[in-house]
């Protein structure tokens, strides 16, 4: 997993409540098994005109001049509802979104984005407006987040603390997903392992 510590990137809002998982990739995408090829389709239903995709929705944000490129979403409350699907940020990281800014999340949405690289960032519903009127006033407006400091700063230059808990601050900032952490016990594992095949080597028989 890509580690997150400190991002600075253009800003691209979407200004929606209650942003269900089944509109940021739409059901009829899943069928896929790997975990890439998803950005495509994210906000398909909002991105294009035409079921096929082929014809741009011009008054989509994500689809304007001015936007292309972003790699920080802008958005409202109670992002990431709806079913539990990790295709949801799977979809946003794949696009090219390094972080996410919005007064609340869905709470198994919010986990998913830690575990995928992403940075979900909760500020208050007027910091988030702050930031809505910073980014639209600028073409070209960047935001930057730093995870160590636990700050974003904004197009105008101004600052906002935002909270995150110690253990996915930790596992993000070094670009540990669940794999990862267990991997980083590789020499215990494996010690383990050499330890149970000496007491019990059925059931290792016709293992390598």
């Amino acid at each position: 997993m890509k580690a997150f510590t400190k991002h600075e990137g253009l800003a691209v809002l979407l200004d929606r409540p209650n942003i269900d998982t089944d509109q940021i990739i739409p059901k009829q995408f899943l069928r896929k098994i790997e975990r890439t090829g998803f950005g495509v389709h994210l906000f398909h239903d909002w991105r294009y005109l035409d079921d096929a995709g082929t014809k741009p929705n011009p008054e989509f944000s994500l689809n304007q001049e001015r936007y292309k490129g972003a790699s920080v979403l802008v958005t409202r409350d109670n992002f990431g509802c709806g079913s539990s699907r990790e295709h949801a940020p799977w979809a946003l990281e794949d696009f090219g979104f390094r972080s996410i800014i919005a007064p609340s999340y869905a709470d198994i949405f919010y986990n998913n984005c830690f575990k995928n690289g992403m940075l979900p960032v909760v500020l208050k519903s007027e910091e988030v407006e702050e930031i809505f009127q910073s980014v639209a006033a600028k073409v070209g407006a960047k935001v930057s987040i730093d995870l160590e400091k636990q700050k974003v700063t904004s197009p105008s230059g101004k600052e906002y603390s935002f909270e995150v808990d110690s253990f996915r601050k930790y596992c993000l900032y070094n670009g540990l997903d669940d794999i990862g952490l267990t991997l980083q016990h590789e020499a215990k594992i494996q010690s383990f392992e050499e330890k149970n095949r000496g007491e019990v080597p059925w059931l290792y028989a016709g293992k390598k």
